[in-house]
């Protein structure tokens, strides 16, 4: 059974810094690309990052460039997400997703304020 678990968010002041942790099992996490997503309150879910299978490419949406790092260790199973500088409006739930299983974690808190 696929399972996608999310650690790492919290309550932090702006400029300071998270690293959001994805744990993946049920499935062979090194043949999939992956995402991560974010949904604001009150706000539609919205895609934060992409990462190829190799971890070699990665994309993000504008909002996050040059702040946000997102890494994955296949020989751990893990997805991971730096988040740097942030922001009152990087508030939200932060999710995993496995685009091709369409398959999301439980999502994992992240609140910027001082």
């Amino acid at each position: 059974q696929v399972h996608l678990v999310e650690s790492g968010g919290g309550l932090v002041q702006p400029g300071g810094s998270l690293r959001l942790s994805c744990a993946a099992s049920g499935f062979t996490f090194s043949n999939y690309h992956m995402r991560w997503y974010r949904q604001a309150p009150g706000q539609e879910r919205e895609w934060v990052a992409t990462i190829t299978i190799s971890g070699m490419g990665t994309n993000y949406t504008a909002p996050v460039k040059g702040r946000f790092t997102i890494s994955r260790d296949n020989s751990k199973n893990m997805m991971y997400l730096q988040m740097n500088n942030l922001k009152p409006e990087d508030t939200g739930i932060y999710y995993c997703y496995a685009p091709t299983l369409r398959y999301w974690g439980q999502g994992t808190p992240v609140t910027v304020s001082s």
